[in-house]
């Protein structure tokens, strides 16, 4: 009589220094293995199962894939744009405005093709996109196809503009959209696109820009629409003084009081940046249950403050990693902005007030409840969506770093991903992208960025 055999398993990281697997298990010299694109098993040294694909991580750290809750792939095309790079934030929209009109479907593939290439080597396996700018109809469907070109996992939101300069607003009248527009082309791509199946790698959310640059009618009706669809809200909220004094003279409110009287303090939002409410204001929002993107580098670079983000995590709110557009930050690196909320919560509230274990789970266990995900990424549990990275510093970077890989991974630096693995596929691997068409679309972009910036 045979014995049974163990299962052959697809793919088998093994050798890591450390594997996390959550914040409340981490396995030294452990392992990982994957079938059907999930976690099937992880375990420690000496334990590890045959597979038909096995990967040496190397002695290296290895996460859960890292999350990205805010960003705005569209303007890596305006990079580091020289007129627009000292001002406010209402000096920089002004200022970007004009060239984002010229945005088509090549324009939005190719920025969001290229900025999924920079996120994985980042690090980062699942991210959203606020696409809010639309001077041309099926722009979101051309970052869908990107996605799933590339196989990454993606949250895109159609995003809207409604109040143009004419109308007391920011954008020019060619970036915005008629209300009924707007909501009609939010059910076609929810439509379209939506997936709400476990294992899902499209998922698409509705988000109005600001209160700024739409009207109240459509904040409420795109509330009530999320609702009927079953998908989630984002926007942008008390990001900048300049928010509060339109909100004071137009609505005769706060920013977060106009927030909660539209329908949007609920379960199914999160926001970006969150810089500005009062205790009581986060109190309310957290208790509603309403998630914060916090963008650190962006708001250092265009906005002057940033969130507090342990003192709205005591609160109760759940909060996520953002790298916020490309025409903000100028990078998309979730490693480079984990790194920066881990000095930012430090320089803000002491030598104990944030760890790299805090910033890890923000980035990973709080995007993903931000997404709405917490079940299947953020870790590394069997059953888990096979999201991961095999993290690369260079020897001489982590010479001396011996009792503790997480705190050595962002105090030492800079890392990059060695592999990046989303649902089970490698996508990085050496440090290297696996996407053939990255050369050709990279060649594209730069012509594009070229067309884009002339018309300044």
């Amino acid at each position: 009589m045979s014995l049974p055999q163990p299962p052959v398993h697809e793919l088998l990281i093994r050798d890591a220094a450390l594997v996390v697997v959550d914040t409340e298990r981490e396995i030294p010299g452990g392992w990982v293995a994957i079938a059907g694109g999930r976690v099937s098993a992880v375990g420690g040294p000496g334990t590890e199962p045959p597979a038909a694909e096995v990967l040496s991580a190397g002695g290296r750290l290895v996460t859960p894939g890292l999350i990205n809750t805010h960003h705005h792939m569209f303007q890596n095309l305006t990079r580091s744009f020289a007129p627009a790079v000292n001002g406010s934030l209402f000096d920089w929209l002004t200022t970007l405005y004009p060239l984002w009109t010229a945005l088509d479907e090549e324009a939005v593939y190719l920025s969001a093709y290229v900025g999924m290439a920079e996120l994985l080597l980042g690090g980062c396996t699942t991210s959203t996109d606020h696409l809010y700018v639309h001077p041309r109809a099926r722009l979101l469907d051309a970052e869908v196809r990107a996605a799933q070109e590339i196989g990454f996992r993606f949250h895109p939101t159609r995003g809207s503009m409604t109040r143009s300069v004419e109308d007391g607003g920011l954008p020019p009248r060619a970036v915005t959209q008629d209300h009924d527009e707007v909501l009609a082309d939010c059910e076609r791509v929810v439509a379209a696109y939506h997936d709400p199946a476990p294992g899902a790698l499209i998922r698409i959310g509705l988000a109005p820009c600001a209160p700024f640059t739409v009207t109240r009618e459509l904040m409420i009706e795109t509330a009530e629409l999320a609702e009927r669809l079953d998908v989630r809200l984002h926007t942008h909220l008390a990001e900048d003084r300049d928010e509060e004094t339109f909100c004071r003279d137009v609505y005769g409110c706060r920013p977060v009081e106009y927030f909660e009287s539209v329908g949007w303090a609920t379960e199914r939002t999160w926001v970006a940046h969150f810089i500005y409410p009062n205790d009581d204001e986060a109190r309310r929002l957290a208790a509603a249950g309403v998630g914060v993107a916090h963008c650190p580098s962006s708001n250092m670079l265009i906005c002057g403050d940033t969130a507090r983000v342990q003192e709205l995590r005591a609160m109760g709110t759940t909060v996520g990693i953002g790298c916020d557009g490309s025409a903000s930050t100028d990078h998309a690196s979730l490693w480079l902005e984990s790194r920066t909320a881990l000095l930012l919560g430090r320089f803000r509230g002491g030598p104990q007030a944030m760890t790299a274990r805090d910033v890890l789970e923000i980035a990973t266990r709080g995007s993903a409840r931000c997404l709405g995900r917490a079940d299947e990424i953020g870790h590394l549990r069997p059953g888990a969506l096979a999201d991961l990275v095999v993290w690369d510093l260079h020897e001489v970077a982590l010479a001396g770093a011996l009792t503790d890989p997480v705190e050595a991974w962002l105090r030492c630096g800079p890392a990059r991903a060695w592999t990046t693995v989303v649902g089970g596929r490698v996508l990085v691997d050496r440090g290297e992208l696996r996407l053939p068409a990255l050369t050709d679309n990279l060649r594209a972009h730069h012509r594009v960025a070229r067309s884009l910036q002339r018309l300044a």
